[in-house]
């Protein structure tokens, strides 16, 4: 057998191992050149690994959720001419103690084995065990049996013990639920669910937990809330996707808080960086990269809208729409999916009145959108008007942002939003 032997490939710069989130093939499986046979996951890019050769799997290096080490062996594949794949080889399992060795001409004497002792059955038609004891004594049951009774809400008075002296077992338990008693002052209306589902975290979903540990365990978060009158807003966003050309995408909201995130940190550079806790150095950035939380099938991922400074408004909703596509769809590359300076979540209409946005870390803030309403507002001469109202909550890291400046900065973007035409006018 001619045996071709697939390391894992290094996945990116400084990567010393990947998690495998995905097998194409298992053993026995004929594959193309060029085939792809497993996908990894490193930094939350996942990367299909190709087949370089013909052949047929013979061994896989790991299982769903592993980590491998980069150049460690990942797949074999025979590539011999008309090979056809071996039959897996069942490790040998130790004899157990009933069992006989085969006859053999060098065989030793084989010792006596004597069977283990088997209680005899009752008879089909024998009387169960009576309990002993006092009438209206505690019925006989281990702790987790009547933990299961209490949480069932059965009496065990009413359960009729086959165990030991009377003892309940689950298997009474079982049989008397399933025989349609239930406990006094209720209706058989509906059935007990019992199922019990274990998930392993893997793939994305691991990695944004990990990320999200990381954020949480070492960042001293402060959330600043504030409410802003996009009522203008809308009414130019509105103006502007009804004028705008075919090729233009629509704009949503966020295009605008991305020009007015450019605007604000020309005040405020603190805000677009990132603090690097070990070092204890703050890094702060003149290109402004846009995190973009997306929600994908695998979970939430960050792809990066690079260089908005240097984008118009219909240039940041088309970078937008087309790197959070590709992050929906799995097809980011890494290098869109690392890099930002401050990130934008938004929830979009389940946006909810308030959050508490975890900060996307190295980086030092993050800019939740509230979903908008319209809510009474006091005009200031008499009466309420209909307004268009939006929250945003922003958090910042404490350590290296002081609360006086995060308020400071949201309000830039308070005055930004509420004028939109500022968004547009250079100093």
């Amino acid at each position: 057998m001619s045996e071709y032997v697939l390391n894992m490939p290094d996945v990116g710069e400084g990567v010393a191992e990947a998690e495998l989130v995905e097998w194409h093939v298992k053993p026995g499986d004929p594959v193309r050149e060029d085939m792809v046979l497993a996908a990894v996951m490193t930094d939350k890019a996942t990367v299909e690994i190709p087949s370089p050769v013909a052949g047929i799997v013979t061994w896989l290096a790991a299982e769903v959720g592993d980590s491998v080490a980069v150049r460690a062996p990942l797949v074999r594949i025979d590539i011999a001419s008309g090979s056809v794949a071996p039959a897996p080889v069942e490790e040998k399992k130790p004899v157990a103690k009933a069992e006989m060795p085969a006859p053999s001409a060098q065989i030793a004497p084989a010792q006596e084995v004597v069977p283990p002792e088997v209680p005899e059955t009752p008879e089909k038609n024998a009387p169960l065990p009576v309990p002993t004891g006092e009438v209206g004594a505690k019925p006989l049951a281990a702790p987790a049996v009547r933990h299961r009774a209490q949480m069932s809400g059965v009496d065990l008075n009413k359960v009729k013990g086959t165990g030991p002296e009377g003892r309940i077992t689950h298997e009474d338990l079982d049989a008397f639920l399933s025989s349609g008693a239930h406990p006094p002052g209720t209706a058989a209306v509906f059935g007990r669910n019992m199922a019990v589902e274990e998930i392993r975290i893997t793939g994305l979903r691991r990695k944004i937990a990990e990320k999200v540990a990381l954020s949480a365990s070492r960042i001293p978060h402060i959330t600043y809330v504030e409410e802003i009158d996009v009522t203008d807003l809308e009414e130019l966003r509105a103006a502007m996707n009804g004028g705008r050309k075919p090729d233009q995408p629509k704009l949503t909201i966020l295009p605008f808080l991305m020009r007015a995130l450019v605007r604000a940190v020309e005040d405020q550079p603190a805000m677009n960086a990132t603090f690097d806790d070990e070092t204890g150095v703050i890094t702060r950035y003149g290109a402004v990269h846009v995190g973009i939380a997306t929600q994908t099938p695998a979970g939430l991922s960050v792809p990066v809208v690079r260089h908005a400074e240097a984008l118009g408004l219909w240039g940041c909703a088309a970078e937008l729409g087309r790197v959070a596509e590709a992050a929906r769809t799995g097809r980011a590359p890494r290098e869109e999916l690392t890099g930002s300076t401050i990130t934008i979540s938004s929830l979009g209409s389940l946006g909810g009145i308030v959050s508490t946005p975890i900060i996307n870390h190295p980086e030092v803030a993050i800019i939740g959108v509230n979903k908008i309403a319209t809510r009474p507002v006091w005009d200031g001469r008499g009466q309420f008007i209909p307004r268009r109202m939006m929250n945003l909550s922003s958090s910042f890291d404490h350590r290296v942002v002081d609360g006086w400046d995060a308020a400071t900065f949201v309000q830039r973007l308070k005055t930004l939003l509420e004028t939109p035409a500022l968004i547009f006018i250079e100093d």
